[in-house]
């Protein structure tokens, strides 16, 4: 893919890292001299292009028109948004991703003005912090769906309301589905005669806000909570 980066402090310098071994064609685009002069060091001299990212003339000077993926993440929430905005609807990138640094301005990233996909680094930190509070030995192996849903992983626990009790018997969430049981090394199909046992790996896909009830499901009750 052909990606344009705007922003060439850690978030962005890690990321044109990535992508560039990843086999991606990058540009990043930074304003501050002296931190542009950095990247020369950390990135290809072709990849670095010294400028604003909200004038567009220099986005078009760098590529935006044939990009196929902008991704704005400044420490600056409003050049983050003239970014995504002028990408999406000057030069019709197909897909913008704006990150986001106060999470009160979460709410002005939204489709309408031209972003795709909003990374709040603050919110997402803070409900990572307190899925580890809450959920116990549940471990998330994935998010899906910008972090509404989650692949999940936990070990049925001897004292667990689940052990002994068919598939078709539990109260699951409304929003899980039961994807696999790993039992002695063997991998199980969760089909509605499969009773569960202490200490089945039961891998699940959840939505975020019911994976507590999931923990307490397979958990020791409300010790399960205390970490």
């Amino acid at each position: 893919m052909n990606i344009l980066i705007v922003g060439g402090g850690k978030v962005g310098t890690h990321l044109a890292r990535l992508l560039l071994a990843s086999h991606h064609q990058v540009r990043v685009i930074e304003q501050r001299p002296e931190v542009a002069a950095r990247l020369l060091h950390d990135l290809p001299s072709e990849v670095v292009v010294t400028g604003s990212g909200v004038d567009p003339i220099l986005l078009e000077s760098a590529g935006v028109g044939q990009a196929d993926v902008v991704a704005a993440v400044t420490g600056d929430d409003e050049t983050n948004l003239v970014v995504t905005t002028l990408a999406r609807f000057e030069f019709n990138v197909p897909r913008t991703i704006a990150r986001v640094n106060n999470a009160k301005n979460g709410w002005l990233f939204t489709p309408v003005m031209g972003v795709d996909v909003a990374v709040n680094q603050a919110d997402l930190m803070a409900h990572l912090i307190a899925e580890e509070m809450s959920l116990g030995d549940m471990t998330t192996l994935l998010k899906l769906h910008k972090g509404d849903y989650a692949l999940v992983e936990e070990r049925v626990h001897p004292a667990a309301a689940a052990v002994g009790r068919a598939v078709r018997e539990l109260p699951l969430p409304s929003e899980c589905a039961l994807a696999a049981v790993i039992r002695g090394g063997r991998l199980l199909i969760p089909h509605g005669d499969l009773v569960l046992q202490s200490g089945d790996e039961v891998l699940a896909v959840i939505h975020a806000e019911q994976a507590a009830q999931l923990a307490a499901l397979l958990g020791s009750g409300d010790s399960h909570f205390q970490k």
